[in-house]
């Protein structure tokens, strides 16, 4: 056999004749070569199709994620713009009570800002939610600043229930505030209060909202009322003929307490009218 060549022997089964073939070298490497080659090729082909379907996929779920990111970048934006609105209006409701309680306005770090947001079109969910926390904050610091205002309200409106204003009771003013000569000793002596003269029995009201800390009778005072308002302020209603509070009540400005009368250290029908801050007799016409 040549040495380039290959034989083939076929056999029929059931028969005794041989078939030789003979092929020569290079065709046989021809079509080895032919076979890999289109092994090559279908193998590629494969590939590319399996890739392309992959990508195809991949492309799918690119799109839906990007159309939800588009949705929640949309959201996000009409959430920021919806907070800066509320922003903008607690900014102004708060520059406007401040002003009106006279209190420090808040500083710059706590102003309102308004209007569509201004970012890029192309701006990540980061940055828009980074921009929703600082407008957050703001709202915080705002609401913060509104609970102190209540706050101060609050205690305004606590003293101003606490600080007397108003008349005792119906009547005139008979001895003023300050030195006088005494109705009974004659020599210059501090009154400090007011009398102010009325029938006997005639209603006396609390002129500032606050608790009974005494109800009795004593020496000088006769039938005495004194209230404890709260801020260091008292006020003393003495020479009653009747009590009508105990002690530990709490009335309320306009609130009837007693009766005038003439018990005490008195020379006719009257009410001795004092008030008082931390101990300190103040001129009860400054608060009628």
């Amino acid at each position: 056999m040549s040495a380039g060549k290959f034989t083939v022997l076929i056999i029929p089964e059931g028969s005794h004749q041989v078939r030789r073939f003979r092929i020569h070298r290079n065709l046989v490497r021809g079509l080895l070569g032919t076979a890999l080659v289109l092994l090559l090729v279908v193998s590629v082909l494969i590939y590319a199709e399996v890739q392309f379907r992959f990508d195809q996929q991949e492309f799918a779920r690119l799109k839906s994620v990007n159309l939800d990111q588009r949705l929640e970048l949309a959201s996000l934006a009409n959430q920021l713009q919806i907070l800066q609105q509320d922003l903008q209006l607690l900014a102004q409701n708060d520059a406007k009570v401040r002003v009106m309680a006279q209190l420090t306005p808040t500083s710059d770090a706590m102003t309102g800002v308004g209007g569509a947001p201004e970012l890029p079109p192309t701006a990540a969910i980061s940055d828009l939610q980074q921009e929703i926390e600082k407008v957050r904050l703001q709202i915080d610091l705002h609401r913060q600043s509104q609970e102190e205002i209540q706050g101060f309200l609050n205690d305004q409106r606590s003293l101003l229930a606490a600080k007397p204003e108003g008349w005792p009771t119906k009547g005139w003013v008979t001895s003023g505030f300050g030195m006088r000569k005494s109705p009974f000793t004659g020599r210059r002596k501090m009154h400090e209060g007011i009398d102010i003269a009325a029938r006997t029995g005639t209603p006396v009201y609390a002129t500032a909202d606050g608790i009974v800390s005494r109800a009795e009778t004593t020496p000088g005072y006769g039938k005495l009322i004194v209230l404890e308002h709260g801020y260091g302020y008292k006020t003393y209603y003495a020479h009653n003929s009747k009590l009508l509070v105990k002690v530990g009540q709490r009335v309320k400005r306009g609130e009837r307490i007693s009766s005038v009368g003439n018990t005490g250290s008195s020379t006719g029908s009257h009410v001795h009218y004092e008030v008082r801050r931390n101990g300190v007799p103040l001129n009860p016409r400054k608060y009628l």
